[in-house]
């Protein structure tokens, strides 16, 4: 490597590594992370090429104790600081669950910091949490649905409205119905939830929050309006009351059932909630389970999950969906296989 190309590599590198005030870094350390990252340099040259890069870049020397430490200025023309590994780690290992719950557009604005945090690690070399990049993943527990396709457009007005706290008018279309329906809202929060992603708000003359999928809003206009600022809204307590997660009724139910060994096995240790039970069943290698749990679809839906690895004694009402969407799926089912033989098979000429 030609002399003034390594020396230009160094410098650059000696600015990623100054924080902005009031963090600080001695030039000693300075010293061990640049030799770290293969840069033969002495204390001396370091000490120069900061008097040198203090006022074009705008570097403050704290003098009142050695070793000196440096800083950028708040006001500084560029922002050059490196990335930490663990910073870096976090953004590598987050990337492939965040692809499934964020927005494209979220995604694209974020892409040159995951790829950034790629790069560091990559050259960290035999440093450990480069290596634990490498040995660590993170998989989602269920059928995982690709996002649902945003127009970039949307999420910027809509995004743009919730922080400016300003009224949108939107073309929505119903999931149900299909029909498209114009609307004034009043945005109050986002959710995002799997692969979809929700505005929080309130129509136009009505009080009550509803929720309106992103991929669904057709067409939007931000207004210049200030919307409502729905000051006892809070979003937690919002997800809390069950606004998402279907219920069937405002209560928790006692769900007791005979569980396979296996589902007893991950119930020990998963619990559904910390009111669980699990017990022997006299005769039989499976569990009696007991266990309170909100009357929610999104807990009916688990059930259904297990098939044959459940049977469900209680609340009735779940004993009673569950006998009828047996019967019709006996009913989907049965003479498929007749139906299948009467089909003329085609063999090819």
């Amino acid at each position: 490597m030609s002399q003034a190309k390594d020396t230009l590599l160094r410098l650059f590198a000696l600015l990623r590594l100054i924080p902005t005030e009031p963090q600080r870094i001695a030039t000693p350390t300075l010293l061990e992370k640049l030799r770290d990252r293969g840069f033969s340099v002495t204390l001396r040259s370091i000490q120069r090429d900061l008097n040198r890069l203090s006022i074009p870049f705008s570097l403050q020397c704290d003098d009142s104790e050695t070793p000196f430490r440096w800083s950028f200025t708040r006001d500084a023309p560029l922002d050059l600081e490196d990335m930490d590994a663990p910073t870096a780690l976090a953004l590598y290992l987050s990337e492939s669950h965040l692809n499934t719950l964020l927005p494209q557009t979220v995604l694209d604005q974020l892409g040159p910091q995951f790829r950034r945090a790629r790069n560091f690690l990559n050259g960290l070399g035999g440093n450990g949490l480069a290596d634990w990049a490498r040995r660590v993943r993170a998989l989602p527990n269920g059928k995982t649905l690709l996002p649902a396709a945003l127009d970039s457009q949307v999420w910027g007005l809509v995004s743009a409205a919730l922080l400016e706290r300003r009224q949108l008018r939107v073309t929505y279309q119903s999931r149900s119905k299909g029909v498209l329906k114009q609307f004034r809202l009043h945005p109050a929060g986002l959710v995002s939830r799997h692969a979809i992603s929700y505005l929080l708000a309130t129509v136009e003359g009505y009080s009550d929050l509803r929720q309106f999928a992103l991929h669904r809003i057709k067409q939007v206009q931000l207004l210049d309006e200030p919307a409502e600022l729905h000051t006892s809204f809070e979003v937690d307590r919002y997800i809390a009351d069950g606004a998402f997660s279907l219920r069937q009724a405002d209560i928790d139910v006692e769900l007791v059932a005979d569980v396979h060994p296996q589902v007893a096995s991950l119930l020990r240790e998963t619990p559904l909630s910390r009111e669980q039970t699990l017990s022997d069943l006299p005769g039989h290698d499976w569990q009696r389970l007991s266990v309170r749990v909100p009357l929610d679809r999104e807990t009916l839906w688990w059930i259904f999950g297990l098939n044959d690895n459940i049977r469900v004694h209680a609340p009735q009402i779940w004993v009673d969906e569950i006998q009828q969407r047996l019967r019709s799926m006996f009913e989907l089912y049965r003479g498929v296989d007749s139906e299948q033989e009467a089909t003329p098979r085609r063999h090819p000429a």
